[in-house]
């Protein structure tokens, strides 16, 4: 069945929009797209527009969205009071030098919402965010290193992404893992700066931080590293994090771009860490470029100017921009404690409903998640760190195989990453999720 599905949809390509799409774009992209993150079967799905859960392709398809660019879209795709707010602040201007009252109302509602967040600034991305962060810890300690968690993705900032990309050739002994730079050229003393632990390793993240606190400033984390496994943080791990950070006065930086929609406060807050800064982005910006550094009063004082030239300078020409914090604050506002609830209880609905199918089949895979978000690992038992994680050859043409499969049947099913929800689902969207894996487990 499978192969024959794949054949006509194979045979479809040959003839698509996306197809011609493709070729032109690989005469001025280097190979063809503008993101590594974008898939190709055997070329990328070029979309039309979006409608709510669904996304409409060039090709006239209609597919159920499950990556929601990259977790961004909460509330998927045009939600409507994000439309018109937009639509009614464009005519007066979509960016300036001055500041306006859209960026203090997002302000205020992101610092009344997250316990960490007194204070804080915009800037751009995610990757900014984490950026400025780790500079922000500098600033404050004075101290130039970096502890990280190996195999989570932090953006593209040299220091954060030092041990990213960790495979088992170069990952090096369980006790050290290697802070392999993340590109050819990287110079070597970013790694010479960047701590590698392995989640949840309680005695050896200990150990490794204890070692090199003198030169630490702060310690980043994703409370559930997503790209590394979507892992579960062991209550224990954390705990000893924030022990080992207060021995030595070395800040915690949570990275909480992506899994800021696990709960009305954030994952820290579900999760019982206390960090001192946390960097944001992708929901907070209802669908437009974003990113936000915020954490404690006296640590973001680095970015003040009342006095003189601030301790850490930083700006950015679409940093704060009144599209991106109207955009935002109209999708957050949207994200009431109710509406969270909603959503968790179907992302636990759907874990279970595939849970349930994988038991009835009795397949090798196991499902890792919270709130809106899972992942589906070809592994009979949830992995607690990135090594268990790491997909062998086989495990890859597998999950490779299972993308291709939800493709053919109308869902974008991000490949060996975080799938998430959005509040335009409905049950029926649940169903029709849990009904494809389980036939593909049956297929398999």
């Amino acid at each position: 069945m499978f192969r024959d599905d794949a054949l006509q949809a194979e045979r479809m390509r040959d003839c698509s929009v996306s197809k011609r799409f493709y070729k032109r774009a690989r005469r001025v992209f280097p190979d063809g797209t503008t993101r590594v993150t974008v898939e190709a079967r055997p070329q990328p799905t070029y979309v039309a527009r979006g409608d709510g859960a669904y996304l409409i392709d060039v090709d006239g398809r209609r597919f159920l969205d499950l990556n929601n660019n990259f977790t961004t879209l909460i509330h998927g795709h045009g939600f409507v009071p994000v439309v018109k707010a937009v639509t009614a602040a464009l005519a007066g201007g979509t960016c300036f030098a001055n500041p306006t009252d859209s960026e203090i109302a997002l302000a205020e509602l992101l610092t009344g919402r997250i316990p960490a967040a007194e204070r804080i600034r915009f800037v751009n991305s995610g990757t900014e965010a984490v950026m400025f962060a780790i500079k922000a810890a500098r600033a404050f300690t004075g101290r130039p290193g970096v502890a990280r968690i190996e195999g989570a993705y932090h953006g593209a900032y040299d220091w954060a992404e030092a041990g990213q990309g960790n495979a088992p050739a170069t990952w090096g002994p369980a006790h050290r893992p290697s802070a392999r730079p993340a590109y050819r050229g990287t110079p070597k003393s970013v790694g010479d700066d960047v701590v590698i632990c392995r989640f949840n390793d309680v005695a050896g993240a200990e150990s490794a931080i204890s070692a090199a606190a003198d030169r630490l400033g702060c310690i980043l984390i994703d409370p559930m590293p997503s790209r590394a496994g979507l892992l579960h943080p062991d209550p224990g791990f954390l705990e000893m994090l924030m022990r080992v950070a207060r021995k030595f006065d070395i800040l915690i930086v949570a990275d909480e771009v992506l899994n800021l929609r696990q709960g009305f406060e954030g994952a820290c807050a579900r999760h019982g860490l206390a960090p001192d800064l946390i960097a944001l982005g992708k929901i907070i910006g209802g669908g437009f470029p974003i990113g936000a550094i915020a954490g404690r009063k006296e640590i973001m004082t680095v970015f003040s100017s009342l006095h003189g030239r601030p301790a850490l300078p930083q700006g950015g020409t679409f940093s704060a921009n009144p599209i991106s914090m109207i955009a935002g604050r109209v999708a957050m506002e949207a994200m009431t404690r109710a509406k969270f609830e909603e959503l968790d209880g179907f992302g636990e609905q759907l874990r279970q409903g595939m849970r349930a199918a994988i038991t009835r089949r009795n397949a090798a895979f196991c499902i890792s998640g919270e709130a809106s978000l899972f992942r589906i690992h070809p592994r009979p038992t949830i992995p607690v760190d990135f090594r268990q994680a790491y997909l062998s050859a086989e495990g890859a043409a597998t999950m490779q195989r299972l993308t291709a499969f939800f493709h053919e049947r109308a869902i974008l099913l991000p490949n060996a990453a975080a799938a998430c929800l959005s509040t335009a689902m409905t049950q029926g969207d649940i169903e029709k999720i849990v009904d494809t894996f389980d036939e593909f487990l049956d297929v398999l």
